[in-house]
């Protein structure tokens, strides 16, 4: 008997997806394209290991086979998955396997599972390897190291079986008050892209498609309030919210997926400008389009039908579903010509063709697994635009490229001690000598290791993680004595301890107090139906930040503040030590030596990376990726807002109190002037190089982030932004030396979102400035003429 074209491995993936679909009913049609089930409902642990469910085994049967299976190795508060119950790396692998094998031997057609996961800084499944969160990764400015941390961390999530990672990407910090603020890398749309570039481009290398969270502006929504609205005009959504997601498309992501807040009034799950007319026909994205957990059921409030819910969310252009119930439905709503039966054949085309090119059924779900439960798999095939004909010899990119292991906790801590940020530096408090005689250390995070690793966390196995506290212990001299003292809880007013922690830094040479913020679940953590954290009139279970935890006041809390202050009041040098996913503001304690770091959210070896920035082991590298504001009231600081020359209020500055770009060191260093090769270029042919020397000139090695801005001085379509960053370049720099940062001036470089909302290079004058940060730069016109001829 001839074996069907589409299992013919060595035929266009075009062709294989056009016979298989010819084959398929309209329920296998529709089994395509969902994804209802959780999948921690999949499996169940018996006295020999884990099976698969009867509720999975009715999921697939009810279509003749599935779409894909959410999260089938999460571990976590709201999974309620933990060791006792849970699926470690071989399980995982072995589970994978099953549920593969019953795809393909249980169903009329055998078409094969994509097995998604989240990955939002590491693998969150049981044993996955944990890495700082995203505005730690936005912090470091080091987007190959990033790529290389990827890569490390999709080859966990491929070894045990799964296909597509989840990852926060898209969404840009306008307001840090928002939870969600730590799974992102930015406020700025440049960074933003080339990290989300780093990202996808470092998962394909291990065979992993990417799904990037959220398309499109969710960081811009009203107040920062979780999943509410948001006040964007279409100028502002290219300029800022659409540049990450057009740099991943161009990468090669595998998908996007659909946020909750809407654009223009309609939801971005059932919004056909961004599905259909901007990411498919301008952009060319051939991916899938994947709802947020539970979007498209909330249409119902629009359609007054799930029905119809589902109809609006294809017939815009979402491919894929997320715990829905709506789109199970969709043959009721072909029938009822709610849509037409060839759009849901696009969508499944597009679910299929991701199949073949993430080598889904050329993979064998009874292979053997290595040692490290790694099962036989092919890397990803294609990049997902137009043009690319998806053949056995359309291989863009995910070639197996990473060569052996990898220390990708080893990763994680470089990351980590990248990222640390010195904000302020007063009386040359740092760094510690290991001289020192007595350190007290103190505050709610010093001696904790739940805070360094954010949300979408699984748990940690005991004894997991250095902590703030241990890394200085183990930094310091034998002769130094380190104390210590929480001081205060994270949350709350109660000052009780206060006093015995500032009688120990009154006792000591300096003080390090380690405060900030927590987002770690615990099984007392109220969960929605979407995994968010319920908050009602205070942080759920000590979270301050977290999907869910949105915050109305930046400053610490009141019984930090207090230990702060009373610290500060014993004339002890002080050391603060940010631990957070968002910015806080911290006004100057009463102490006149002081140094203020941010450590983000490091991860399990945070401790140590902090302990050796403090110890002067490594210098401080970190730059600010978003603004710091001086409070809540002041919001909006982000550095890129319309220049219209605001003088500010009267009562006080409405400055940031620490800018985009901001970051000290341990060293001195000076700027020249930047020089360009033209002055003048003209629209058509806009190409230069820009050079800027920086000298060192303090006493230790300089490992300068030097920042390119363009800044608009005529000319465009649209009132221009204060600056915007187009570039950076890293230096290191000997004592008493000078460098040269080099920048490529092109298209990208001068273009600007016209018109259209196309990106364009328009006539007029610019200024290229180069600097240390947004607020200190230095500048030389540029003249652009008209195309010529």
């Amino acid at each position: 008997m001839t074996s069907p074209l589409y299992r013919d491995p060595s035929a266009p993936v075009a062709e294989r997806v056009r016979d298989l679909l010819g084959r398929m009913t309209l329920p296998e049609k529709i089994g395509q394209v969902n994804q209802r089930l959780y999948g921690w409902q999949a499996y169940e642990r018996t006295p020999d290991g884990h099976r698969l469910t009867d509720t999975f085994r009715d999921e697939v049967s009810a279509f003749g086979g599935m779409g894909a299976l959410y999260g089938l190795q999460r571990a976590d508060p709201w999974s309620g998955v933990g060791f006792e119950d849970g699926l470690d790396a071989h399980d995982g692998a072995r589970m994978a396997q099953a549920v593969q094998r019953h795809a393909r031997e249980d169903t009329r057609l055998g078409i094969p599972v994509l097995l998604v996961e989240e990955m939002p800084h590491g693998h969150q499944a049981l044993d996955g390897t944990v890495l700082p969160v995203n505005l730690a990764v936005g912090a470091t400015w080091d987007p190959p190291l990033y790529a290389q941390a990827v890569a490390g961390a999709a080859t966990e999530l491929r070894a045990r079986g799964a296909h597509l990672a989840l990852v926060s990407a898209l969404d840009v910090v306008r307001d840090p008050r928002w939870g969600r603020t730590e799974e992102c890398f930015t406020e700025d749309p440049y960074l933003a892209a080339r990290m989300t570039e780093a990202l996808v481009e470092g998962a394909r290398s291990s065979g992993v498609g990417v799904v990037l969270k959220h398309f499109a502006g969710q960081g811009a929504s009203v107040g920062g309030r979780n999943s509410a609205a948001t006040e964007l005009g279409t100028r502002e959504l290219h300029e800022i919210h659409l540049a990450a997601a057009r740099a991943g498309v161009s990468a090669g992501a595998a998908g996007v997926m659909a946020a909750y807040n809407e654009f223009d009034g309609v939801p971005c799950v059932a919004n056909r400008y961004l599905l259909t007319e901007v990411l498919r026909e301008r952009w060319g994205f051939e991916g899938i389009v994947m709802a947020d957990g539970g979007a498209i059921d909330r249409l119902v409030r629009l359609t007054g039908d799930p029905v119809a819910a589902g109809a609006r969310a294809l017939d815009a252009g979402c491919d894929l579903s997320l715990w829905d119930a709506s789109f199970a439905r969709l043959a009721e709503a072909v029938g009822r010509g709610l849509v037409a039966e060839e759009r849901l054949d696009a969508a499944v085309t597009r679910v299929l063709a991701l199949k073949f090119r993430l080598g889904l059924f050329e993979d064998e779900p009874a292979a053997s697994v290595d040692s490290g439960g790694v099962p036989a798999g092919n890397a990803l095939k294609g990049r997902f635009r137009k043009g690319s004909s998806g053949g056995p010899d359309d291989l863009a990119a995910g070639q197996g490229d990473v060569a052996g292991p990898v220390d990708l906790a080893g990763l994680g801590e470089r990351i980590a001690r990248a990222s640390v940020t010195l904000l302020v530096h007063e009386g040359d408090v740092l760094p510690l000598s290991s001289g020192t005689s007595r350190i007290a250390v103190l505050g709610p995070n010093a001696d904790a290791v739940a805070p360094l690793l954010g949300d979408y966390t699984a748990p940690q196995r005991p004894g997991t993680g250095v902590s703030i506290l241990q890394g200085i212990r183990a930094a310091a001299g034998p002769g130094t004595e380190v104390t210590y003292a929480e001081g205060c809880a994270l949350v709350g007013d109660d000052v009780s301890e206060v006093a015995s922690a500032a009688s120990l830094a009154a006792a000591a040479e300096v003080a390090v107090l380690v405060l900030g913020g927590s987002s770690a679940r615990s099984g007392d953590t109220v969960f929605a139906s979407n995994g968010a954290a319920l908050a009602g009139s205070g942080p759920p279970s000590g979270m301050t930040c977290g999907e869910g935890v949105d915050l109305a006041d930046l400053s610490l809390p009141a019984g930090q503040r207090a230990l702060l202050d009373a610290v500060s009041a014993t004339g002890t040098p002080v050391v603060v030590v940010l631990v957070q996913g968002r910015p806080h503001a911290v006004p100057a304690p009463r102490s006149g030596a002081w140094a203020l770091l941010s450590a983000w959210y490091p991860g399990p070896r945070g401790g140590r990376a902090v302990a050796d920035v403090l110890f002067g082991n490594a210098e401080p590298r970190g730059r600010l990726p978003v603004s710091v504001p001086r409070s809540a009231a002041h919001l909006p600081v982000f550095y890129n807002a319309k220049d219209h020359r605001y003088r500010g209020y009267v009562d006080q500055s409405a400055e940031a109190r620490h800018v985009f770009g901001h970051g000290l060191s341990y060293t001195t260093v000076e700027y020249g002037m930047p020089r360009l090769s033209r002055n003048r270029v003209t629209a058509g042919a806009p190409r230069l190089v820009c050079r800027v020397t920086v000298r060192n000139t303090g006493a230790r090695t300089a490992h300068e982030t030097v920042q390119l801005y363009v800044r608009r001085l005529s000319g465009g379509t649209a009132w221009p932004r204060i600056r915007e960053l187009r570039g950076f370049v890293g230096l290191d720099i000997a004592p008493g030396t000078e460098a040269d940062a080099v920048f490529d001036i092109g298209p990208d470089t001068l273009a600007s979102v016209g018109r259209n909302h196309e990106r364009v290079v328009e006539a007029g004058a610019v200024a290229l400035e180069t600097g240390p940060a947004s607020d200190r730069t230095q500048g030389a016109r540029l003249e652009i003429g008209p195309p010529s001829g």
